[in-house]
């Protein structure tokens, strides 16, 4: 059987995928905005462990076509942790077509490019990258520990080793006073990254101590409206011009749910936008209780 060490996160699109625990919590685990992890001390599995798991699930289970290795940043582990767990999973599944995880900025620019490049041939191959912001004061405030040009550096690394990339942004982060300059540098920063995916999440807090207006450091900080969020979407989506981008915003924390490909569909999805900010009744707009993270 499985054993999973509670909580356990995925992204939307693993809604199918046969998760394995490679690692436990997340070994950044500073981010402002996410209590994610937070019971959790960062570890690596116990390889053996980990491994009686996947042989189980490889007898039990031998139609797996996707696999998904949390926790928050499976990446974090060596070259030579990671590549047996991937021959593994390869070797028990046969009929496994992609496998994905979680992977944070200092899992690119710790290791080399031959590393990453193995774990890449091995076949990890798809890694979600939360950018959240191409704003340098919006990243420091929420202390995600990486410069934009860090994380626009460290993606093209991840791209030049062979990975697909998907990578979240979070509408909200820099409330009302810095919504436009937040939405128009992160468009910057996702049309030099170039990722096969972007997804825009809008911030939603839980109640915990200190609040985030104080961890932010700004007392006048709030969360945005609905309809300053969807201006904040607008805002971002009009200014990102990269071809081949697919955008989504159908994460279950937005008002409204988005997807196309850039630039092709941009118009399309502005003008759902507009219908959206047009009218506080419109059947697009998601109703508040069903949002969640």
């Amino acid at each position: 059987m499985i054993d999973y060490d509670m909580p356990l996160f995925r992204p939307p699109s693993e809604a199918d995928s046969l998760i394995f625990q490679a690692t436990l919590g997340c070994s950044h685990n500073r981010c402002a905005f996410c209590v994610m992890y937070r019971s959790k001390r960062f570890h690596a599995r116990p390889e053996k462990e980990l491994f009686a798991e996947i042989d189980w699930a490889g007898e039990n289970l031998p139609e797996t076509r996707r696999v998904f290795l949390a926790d928050g940043d499976a990446l974090a582990l060596s070259a030579t942790r990671m590549i047996p767990i991937l021959e593994r999973l390869y070797r028990r599944f046969p009929r496994l077509e992609r496998v994905s995880a979680y992977a944070s900025p200092q899992n690119f620019l710790r290791p080399s490019l031959a590393d990453l490049a193995s774990i890449r041939e091995a076949g990890l191959t798809l890694l979600y990258f939360g950018l959240e912001s191409g704003d340098d004061e919006v990243l420091l405030r929420i202390h995600k520990g990486a410069t934009c040009e860090e994380m626009v550096q460290a993606c093209h690394k991840a791209h030049e080793a062979g990975f697909d990339l998907s990578l979240t942004v979070l509408l909200g982060l820099a409330g009302p006073s810095g919504s436009d300059q937040h939405a128009q540098r992160t468009a910057a920063a996702l049309d030099r990254i170039r990722p096969k995916y972007a997804s825009a999440l809008t911030l939603m807090l839980v109640p915990i101590p200190p609040s985030y207006s104080e961890i932010y450091g700004d007392p006048s900080w709030r969360l945005l409206d609905t309809a300053e969020t969807l201006q904040e979407c607008r805002t971002l989506l009009e200014h990102m011009h990269a071809s081949g981008i697919i955008f989504r915003s159908n994460h279950a924390s937005n008002y409204v749910a988005l997807r196309g490909t850039l630039p092709q569909d941009k118009e399309r999805m502005l003008g759902l936008i507009d219908r959206a900010l047009s009218d506080p009744r419109s059947p697009l707009l998601r109703p508040e209780f069903l949002r969640a993270l």
